[in-house]
């Protein structure tokens, strides 16, 4: 966030020393073509200065600062009555992030005639080293009236969680310096972390809009478009329009407000780079906003940046997360294992306990229940705290909108605890003991539609609890109604299932027409879109009637569901029927049921049809990092229906 002291202007370069191809190249911003013809006259002549200070300037324009710090101490040593050099090399070395080295460099400064400069960059080292009061110490030494003096407090205040300070000091600036993009996006991340987005986004889209309109050669928003652009590689030109930044932030918000498509739009619409070329931050949030869809490359792309110096502070819990999330628990023990140093560091308490209970759940689920019972215990003692102070001010409306605030964030911290020992009986189908749970925490989470949805499916899981399962699917399908295929397909199944048990068919009927319709719309706009919600609520209702042993009516419902089977055939759809038809064949080879022949021969070929459509669908959704791999020719439905056609055969003694 400090703004350093630009790097050598060309003008200090001699005209003729260079080709005139050369300047061209530099002047253009095709730093790397000059890189390229000046390394070949630096090997010529290996103590020219020109090449040299030319190549340092390409390097740090191309902000690869490691190069331009070795080109800069080259010139320091040939030439160390230069003084710009010491600096340039100093400043290269921050670059790299090599603080220590940086701060030995300043120190080789003449701090007569570079003071100033000297105190700047040497608190912009110690702010990356996180020595914030050593920073603060050398920013009080400059002049109050240096135009860095309050950007560089904000930065300070912006770091010891005084947001709206922070923001004003930005705000001063800017209306002394006029609009800078650095400044711009200060702002925004102030908005953003204060959790006012419509703000923050408001000041992202001015960078967004300038840099548009005043660097068309960055070529934004064209990746998203679908047009082939080459990189326009690190230069200094990006760095200065906080485009990438931006970018970033704005994909942060969207992540946050849930609107993944928005947050995944945000990442490709930024200037095209290289994958080599990507900084941490944003190969971190490619990793992250693409896990569902390429999560072996996520966590790949996570597992590098760890082992990078600097890394995004929130990689390592990210990284933890994600295992425990898929379930790697032995590679999460692993990582904390290799990375204690990292721990006090960037794992806060709550965090790391919360990790190590879901790291215990895979060898000891009555100790993990335990653990979490323990962070519970500590987060509801919170909770209620802030609950008592929220009545004590509720006439001051800012103390009560902070308290409600922190109250939010508590209650967030403690919902993945509650659904963590929640899960514990879950997988041993206790789901009594799955209710009293939740029961327990009805006093803080009966407003929080997470905790409202898990009610309401272990409400469906019990049988005999339908009427009260619909009272908590009810108002989260109400909330989109009008756009009713926001809602998990699975929640619309159990509705229509829990009507059905409960001889509300009219309203089950009424709900299915609806997201009909919406198909239909979908489907007339963009024909090649395949949508599943009715699909897989018909398929629940037909592995209803199944369960129930009416296989006619079920596995009729089944196959009807399925078709037309280039749109509706897909690896969740075909998990659920082929569970139907493997439960038949189970009956029917217990001599429990008898079919007629003519759903037989349904039966048959339906299975033909999935035969047919399924060569390209995946049969199951494989772990991400799984190191034994399914055969590719076994991992598709056409597959899978072979050999279930095939059970139908043997044990129905049907002759093709």
């Amino acid at each position: 966030m400090y703004r350093l002291c630009s790097i050598m202007p060309l003008t200090t370069i001699k005209d003729g020393e260079y080709t005139a191809t050369v300047y061209k190249m530099i002047k253009e911003g095709r730093y790397g073509d000059a890189i390229h013809i000046l390394s070949k006259e630096h090997q010529k002549h290996t103590k020219s200065r020109a090449a040299l200070s030319l190549l340092g300037y390409c390097y740090y324009h191309m902000q690869d600062f490691t190069n331009a710090a070795e080109c800069y101490e080259q010139l320091t040593q040939l030439h160390p009555e230069v003084e710009d050099y010491k600096l340039y090399y100093a400043q290269s070395l921050y670059g790299a992030c090599a603080f220590p080295e940086a701060m030995k460099a300043t120190f080789l400064l003449d701090s007569t005639a570079s003071h100033t400069k000297m105190i700047k960059l040497q608190a912009a080292i110690k702010y990356g080293e996180e020595d914030f009061s050593g920073a603060k110490t050398l920013v009080e030494q400059l002049p109050q009236d240096d135009p860095d003096y309050d950007v560089d407090l904000g930065c300070l205040l912006y770091k010891e969680g005084e947001y709206e300070e922070a923001c004003k000091k930005f705000m001063s600036s800017m209306n002394v310096l006029g609009y800078q993009p650095d400044l711009t996006y200060n702002i925004a991340l102030c908005y953003y972390s204060l959790k006012q987005y419509a703000s923050a986004l408001k000041y992202i889209a001015e960078i967004i809009e300038r840099g548009i309109r005043e660097h068309p050669e960055l070529s934004i928003g064209m990746t998203t478009e679908g047009i082939d652009v080459r990189s326009v590689g690190n230069t200094l030109v990006l760095h200065e329009t906080a485009l990438i930044e931006a970018f970033n932030l704005k994909a942060a918000i969207e992540y946050q407000l849930k609107n993944y498509a928005a947050a995944q739009e945000a990442l490709t619409d930024m200037p095209p780079r290289s994958e080599e070329e990507l900084d941490p931050v944003t190969l971190h949030n490619q990793a992250l906003m693409n896990i569902d869809a390429k999560p072996t490359e996520g966590f790949e792309k996570l597992a590098f940046l760890l082992q990078q110096n600097p890394f995004p502070p929130i990689t390592f819990g990210n990284l933890l997360l994600l295992y425990c999330k898929y379930e790697y628990f032995d590679l999460a023990a692993d990582v904390l294992a290799e990375n204690a140093h990292l721990t006090y560091t960037f794992l806060t308490p709550y965090l790391y306990e919360f990790l190590d209970a879901m790291i215990t759940c895979q060898t000891a689920p009555e100790e993990a229940f335990r653990k979490f019972d323990e962070i519970a215990g500590k987060l509801t003692e919170q909770l209620r705290k802030v609950t008592k102070q929220e009545a004590r001010h509720n006439r001051d409306d800012e103390s009560l909108k902070k308290h409600v605030q922190d109250y939010d964030e508590v209650l967030e911290r403690y919902i993945p605890v509650l659904m963590a020992q929640a899960k514990i009986y879950w997988n041993r189908d206790n789901y009594s003991m799955v209710e009293k749970i939740f029961h327990k925490s009805l006093e803080f989470c009966n407003e929080h539609d997470t905790w409202k949805l898990n009610v309401a499916h272990v409400l469906f899981m019990q049988d005999n609890k339908y009427k009260e399962a619909i009272g908590f699917y009810e108002p989260i399908v109400k909330k989109h109604y009008d756009n009713i295929l926001n809602v998990s397909a699975i929640v619309l199944a159990n509705l229509c299932v829990s009507y059905i048990m409960t001889s509300q068919n009219e309203e089950a009927e009424e709900l299915m027409r609806k997201i009909e319709k919406e198909e239909e719309q979908i489907s007339y706009e963009e024909p090649d879109k395949k949508v599943f919600h009715l699909c897989i609520v018909n398929l629940v209702i037909g592995t209803l009637y199944c369960a129930k042993g009416n296989y006619d009516f079920g596995i009729s419902r089944v196959i009807k569901s399925l078709e037309p089977y280039n749109k509706k055939l897909g690896t969740d759809t075909w998990f659920y029927a082929k569970r139907c038809f493997l439960s038949l064949l189970e009956n029917i080879a217990k001599h429990m049921i008898m079919l007629r022949d003519p759903v037989v021969q349904e039966c048959i070929q339906f299975l033909e049809h999935c035969e047919l459509y399924g060569k390209d669908v995946p049969a199951i959704i494989e772990q991400p990092l799984e190191e034994d791999r399914m055969h590719i020719g076994k991992n598709t439905v056409t597959y899978e229906s072979r050999l279930i056609k095939a059970l139908f055969y043997e044990v129905t003694g049907w002759n093709e």
